[in-house]
């Protein structure tokens, strides 16, 4: 298997590189190396050099706002960018770039695409997720919040949950019912709702982790325009399906990298307290680096669907299962490296409330702490591994689908 990139590809990683040097410091250690208010600073910072160098929204055409480059190209700004340790935007980025605005650019309407692309990529318009609800658990299609046509508006009643990041948008793309009598997996459109109205509200939810990046979102007779539903009125479950493909396709090439710099840290930590001479540490050790190595191989097969322009599959749920199972068991084992010192979270805690610290992060207790409360979740979040492995199970091998209890 040839796993070079093509000529091209490596022109983007040229001016890339040059990019970065040019932006900065020659002793940069990597975000994870800044404390919380300096990292805030510098990703506010970092996205307006972003915007402005045009590396955001990289495989966009340029008529709305985009580099117009391939998706390799952005995978490659990826991986350089996880290289040095700097982010691809901001938080809110991931949904409103890489998850809404691709899924606009395959659903949405030629007006559509003038009016929300640019604005994703400026900045006027920050996303989050309106998916899970306290009465659906992990069956998306049972989704209760309702959405009633008056006029020319749609009026939003009901609640969302896990809405990470809600506090920092403005915007929310939400799956709502707008038709009682079809079958579950009907009559739900996505809809496209501000949150800067009266009848929104936001309240965080505190995790386990003592943070709060998730939250609760209340609509009580919400409005949005009748024409910003993406796809047809009604067919919201094939748009969903599309925007959590994007979520997890590209991941799965760039998110390997990620968990490698992760597992470079333990290894130092295990060797920093003698831990490392432990043959069973080894061993575990050794199982973590051939997992990693394997997400790394998953990934250039996802890059290469990409590539072809393929829209996102059921693998996608192979790849999302096996990075959060592999994330639970490796911070178990940083546990174990730290020992009794695991007990006193000392330090300064992690960047971000998802997977691994960021690159240059200090091998605290408080930052493996905080990373391995924060990996249980990470096989809830974003799909269940038990829904993983159904996805799986009946699109992929076959599988008949289990009995149902009703």
């Amino acid at each position: 298997m040839d796993f070079d990139y093509p000529p091209s590809a490596e022109e983007t990683r040229t001016k890339i590189k040059g990019f970065l040097a040019d932006n900065l410091p020659p002793d940069w250690p990597g975000i994870g190396a800044l404390d919380v208010h300096e990292q805030r600073e510098f990703v506010a910072e970092w996205r307006k050099k972003l915007y402005k160098g045009g590396w955001l929204g990289i495989s966009w055409p340029t008529e709305y706002g985009g580099a117009g480059l391939s998706p390799l190209d952005e995978v490659v700004v990826a991986e350089e960018f996880t290289r040095v340790g700097v982010p691809m935007g901001s938080g809110n980025d991931t949904f409103s770039i890489s998850m809404l605005g691709n899924t606009i650019l395959t659903w949405g309407t030629e007006e559509q695409k003038q009016y929300f692309l640019p604005r994703a990529l400026s900045g006027e318009h920050t996303w989050c997720q309106g998916y899970s609800e306290p009465d659906a658990g992990s069956d998306l299609a049972g989704v209760g919040t309702r959405a009633v046509l008056d006029g020319d508006e749609w009026v939003i009643n009901g609640q969302k949950t896990w809405t990470s990041a809600g506090m920092e948008a403005n915007w929310i793309f939400a799956l709502c019912r707008t038709d009682a009598d079809a079958p579950k997996h009907r009559g739900i459109s996505f809809i496209l709702i501000p949150m800067d109205q009266e009848g929104v509200e936001v309240r965080p939810i505190k995790m386990m982790s003592g943070d709060s990046e998730f939250n609760e979102i209340f609509f009580t007779d919400a409005r949005a325009q009748k024409d910003h539903v993406i796809g047809r009125v009604n067919d919201g479950w094939r748009v969903a399906m599309t925007l959590l493909g994007f979520e997890r396709g590209k991941d799965a090439a760039i998110g390997p990298m990620g968990f490698r710099n992760e597992l470079d840290r333990l290894v130092a930590m295990a060797k920093e307290n003698g831990k490392i001479d432990d043959p069973l540490i080894r061993d575990r050790i050794l199982q973590a680096h051939e997992t990693v190595s394997v997400m790394r191989f998953m990934g250039y097969s996802s890059l290469t669907k990409f590539m072809r322009g393929d829209p996102p599959g059921a693998e996608s749920a192979i790849n999302k299962l096996t990075w959060s199972e592999y994330h639970r068991t490796v911070t178990e084992l940083a546990m174990d490296i730290l020992g009794p010192a695991a007990l006193v979270a000392a330090g300064r805690g992690p960047s971000n409330a998802f997977r691994h610290d960021s690159k240059g992060a200090p091998n605290s207790t408080n930052s493996w702490q905080t990373v391995f409360l924060n990996a249980r979740a990470g096989t809830i979040y974003a799909g269940t591994s038990e829904i993983q492995r159904n996805i799986v199970g009946e699109m992929i091998l076959g599988l008949p689908k289990e009995p149902s209890i009703r």
